[in-house]
């Protein structure tokens, strides 16, 4: 063998020998992991063991008063309101208001003009005179045989009977007459149309020569509208689950849109007593006094009445509360294990609410609840929830930190130092 092939050889195997180490690195590199990618590794188990061990916030169950009111819409309202028509088929014979006009009790407003009434006057006038006559003949009659039948056998009995019956139906339709004329004498006031009370006339649909009455043409538009405008009543509806415990005693306090910047109180005065079949709610009305003139009839006002507190609910953060698709529920913590204990909501003001559950006093309960949070679960209890405020360790209710730029930022931080 020649000095060369002999080299050659040694060349080879020297090639072949670093591929070997070469590929013997890579196979080691690849199978054995880094330590980059055990720190990987071990963030996710200790995420995947934070949920199933979730860290919470508890707080201690208690009860307490907790003020609240609602907004609700309301609307203003004449507190007197009239629709005037006419009684006797007639025409307008004069007016004397017109729309905006201030009237006051009893004030004549219209005068109608029925020509027939005043024959009918004269006819019930005629009759109650023949009437008359009637009733002197045959009591004149009576007299006479009353006088006669003092003589015995000159007067039967029976022809006495008759003719005292006969005066008195005379006399009974002399009555009827009478009360006939004072029927057509009624109906000439009603020919007057007067305000009932004091208030502003707001509409009016006839002017001279209208004719008006029950069978005007089939229209049954009043001849005048008359509202009260000084006492406006306030109404508004209360939804059924904020009724109980309103009283006649409380305040409440509106504004008016067009009325910007002003603020107006009233009373409560009236209480419906009952809930509206449609709307489920109850009518209240308070009595808003409107001096100045300031609150017109039908104007929409925000009212804010305030809601009656209660001492045997229970005051819980609303993060305490679940709202899920299957039940309301409150998480309690037994023995280090999470229980699920329905609940009602009630009354909410700001980040407080009202529940009503099958807890006592004392209870430790979830601060921040979720679903996922199951019962029966083993629960983690953060000592230290000061802590979880820092960046990067905000807690979601379910023990796993927020994800974010502080999170990611700090988590690198560790990473490299680690390195």
């Amino acid at each position: 063998m020649s000095h060369c092939t002999i080299m050659n050889i040694k060349q080879n195997r020297l090639i072949i020998a670093v591929a070997l180490m070469v590929a013997g690195t890579s196979f080691l590199t690849a199978c054995g992991p880094t330590k980059k990618d055990k720190e990987e590794q071990q963030q996710t188990v200790d995420q995947e063991n934070a949920l199933d061990t979730p860290t919470v916030v508890l707080i201690t169950a208690a009860k307490g008063k907790l003020t609240s009111n609602i907004t609700v819409p309301g609307e203003l309202q004449p507190f007197q309101q009239v629709n005037l028509y006419a009684k006797i088929n007639s025409y307008v014979k004069s007016l004397t208001v017109d729309i905006g006009s201030q009237v006051h009790q009893g004030q004549l407003l219209a005068t109608l003009e029925a020509p027939e009434i005043n024959s009918q006057l004269e006819e019930a006038k005629s009759r109650i005179q023949q009437n008359k006559a009637v009733y002197f003949a045959s009591k004149a009659t009576y007299d006479r045989l009353y006088s006669t039948s003092k003589t015995p056998g000159t007067v039967s009995e029976n022809d006495l009977e008759q003719s005292i019956a006969k005066m008195q139906s005379d006399s009974a339709n002399v009555e009827a007459a009478k009360s006939a004329y004072k029927t057509v004498a009624a109906n000439l006031a009603y020919l007057q149309i007067r305000a009932p009370f004091d208030g502003v006339v707001t509409v009016r649909n006839i002017n001279l020569g209208t004719y008006v009455g029950p069978a005007a043409g089939g229209t049954n538009q009043p001849l005048f509208v008359i509202e009260d405008h000084k006492k406006l009543r306030l109404v508004i509806s209360i939804p059924e689950s904020y009724t109980g415990g309103l009283t006649n005693k409380d305040e409440v306090t509106f504004t008016i849109k067009e009325l910007q910047g002003e603020k107006f109180t009233a009373k409560i005065e009236r209480l419906a007593g009952a809930l509206d079949n449609t709307l489920r709610s109850e009518r209240l009305e308070m009595d808003v006094y409107n001096k100045d003139g300031k609150l017109l009839p039908n104007m929409y006002a925000d009212v804010n009445v305030p809601l009656p507190s209660r001492d045997s609910a229970f005051i819980v953060p609303k993060s305490a509360v679940v709202t899920s698709t299957e039940k309301v529920f409150i998480i309690r913590v037994v023995d280090g294990k999470a229980e699920w204990v329905d609940a009602k909501k009630g009354l909410e003001s700001g980040d407080m609410t009202e529940v009503f559950a099958d807890i006592k006093p004392g209870d430790q309960l979830v601060k921040s609840a979720t679903e996922e949070i199951r019962t029966g679960s083993p629960v983690k209890i953060n000592t230290n929830p000061e802590a979880e405020k820092a960046p990067g360790h905000e807690d979601t209710g379910n023990g796993k930190p927020a994800s974010g730029p502080a999170g990611d930022d700090k988590a690198k931080k560790d990473s490299s130092k680690k390195q």
